[in-house]
């Protein structure tokens, strides 16, 4: 920390102590060459994890909203909410690690779509519908078949 009244950037800490809201703390120093004190804050500095929508839009990423939406598509299916939850930590730890701030709903989409269609078929058809905002039932029904295609493949 650079001194205040001679710029000298040696100091020591001589007191500690939490902010009023708990949001900070507030530090007193004591410059080493000049011997004045001074006080510094420190706080957080939250940068929020944002999505870009499919119009350039952005938005907070907001985990519950995106856990409602796995719900919707769970709804009277048997899905343990455990589980549900599971995945939205695992979409959530890959939006916290990225190198970017910002992912597209298209890459959170995928995550979530990949990782429905092992748990359930059912729910991977109800979020694919609303995600992939299809525009006619031919869309919908290639979908279907794409997705009894892979089920009737032998897995390895």
């Amino acid at each position: 920390m650079k001194c205040p009244f001679c710029a000298n950037i040696d100091d020591k800490v001589i007191d500690s102590r939490e902010g009023r809201t708990g949001d900070t703390i507030r530090r007193r120093r004591e410059c080493l060459k000049c011997s004045r004190r001074f006080t510094t804050y420190e706080r957080i500095d939250e940068i929020p994890y944002m999505v870009i929508k499919k119009d350039g839009r952005r938005e907070r990423f907001e985990r519950q909203k995106i856990l409602q939406g796995l719900l919707k598509a769970c709804e009277k299916r048997p899905v343990p909410t455990p589980r549900l939850e599971a995945i939205m930590d695992e979409i959530e730890g890959v939006v916290h690690e990225a190198t970017e701030r910002e992912l597209t709903t298209t890459e959170i989409g995928e995550m979530i779509m990949h990782r429905l269609k092992k748990l359930d078929k059912v729910a991977y058809v109800r979020f694919a519908s609303v995600y992939m905002d299809f525009k006619d039932v031919q869309e919908f029904m290639s979908e279907l078949k794409n997705l009894l295609k892979d089920r009737a493949l032998p897995k390895k």
